[in-house]
């Protein structure tokens, strides 16, 4: 897909820090990171929660297929996707907090809303 950020990772690297991303957030509700991590985790964040509300066993083998844990899953699929059940997607906010101490890179907390 065009317009994808690299995040200077390899294809392997990248999609395997989304996903551990995706799956934190998912079980806390909010995490801390970069604004262009958090660019690129919440499109992926709202497709999981998507596939949460079609509560088939299909979606639930995609969304193991991407989401490292299998808890969070059951908590997408019993908690989470049913609280958006009326919500049609911008299930995330990206709120930027300030530069990081060490290398003043641009930091931003991503929450569900």
């Amino acid at each position: 897909m065009p317009g994808t950020r690299k995040l200077g990772k390899t294809t392997d690297q990248r999609m395997a820090m989304l996903r551990q991303q995706v799956t934190a957030l998912l079980e806390n509700g909010r995490i801390e990171t970069t604004i262009t991590r958090a660019k690129e985790i919440a499109p992926l964040t709202e497709k999981m929660i998507t596939l949460g509300k079609t509560n088939t066993l299909a979606s639930r083998r995609q969304a193991l297929a991407f989401i490292t844990k299998e808890d969070v899953v059951t908590k997408v699929y019993s908690e989470i996707a049913p609280k958006y059940s009326e919500r049609n997607g911008g299930y995330t906010r990206i709120t930027r907090i300030g530069p990081r101490r060490g290398d003043a890179a641009e930091m931003a907390v991503i929450e569900l809303v």
